[in-house]
């Protein structure tokens, strides 16, 4: 059998099989997917958020990982001179660069919630702009 005989025997069965109820006949009635069709922000909620990152969320993870230097520093100077204090130490580093991490995680974030309440708020004062030569040929007639 050639290739194009193989080739047309494939795409006919792959015809056979094919259903046409996966077809979009038609627009449906309610084209979303539930719930509200409109955007809603809350600058004060963001504002909020970024502010519990900020005051509580950053000095919470920075008082947790400063609470464990004193002692693990303290069991490596204790085994100095061991594998226990190389793994000590390689552990605790592990951990600094984990917490550094995540706290610019945390700044990124913040800047994030920070930086879309000006973006949305922004947007709603250039579109009202949009509409004031409109509102100025309304108000004319």
């Amino acid at each position: 059998m050639s290739f194009d005989d193989e080739w047309a025997q494939h795409k006919n069965v792959a015809l056979e099989h094919q259903s046409s109820s996966t077809r979009l006949n038609q627009v449906p009635s309610d084209p979303g997917g539930g719930g509200q069709p409109d955007l809603a922000t809350s600058p004060a909620r963001k504002k909020a958020a970024a502010g519990t990152i900020e005051n509580h969320i950053q000095p919470d993870v920075k008082a947790a990982a400063d609470a464990g230097d004193e002692g693990t520093n303290g069991a490596v100077a204790e085994f100095k001179g061991w594998e226990t204090a190389a793994g000590l130490k390689k552990a605790h580093d592990h951990w600094d660069g984990q917490v550094k991490r995540l706290m610019a995680r945390l700044d990124s974030e913040k800047t994030a919630l920070r930086g879309a309440s000006t973006l949305f708020t922004n947007n709603d004062i250039t579109t009202g702009y949009s509409f004031t030569p409109v509102q100025s040929k309304v108000s004319g007639l």
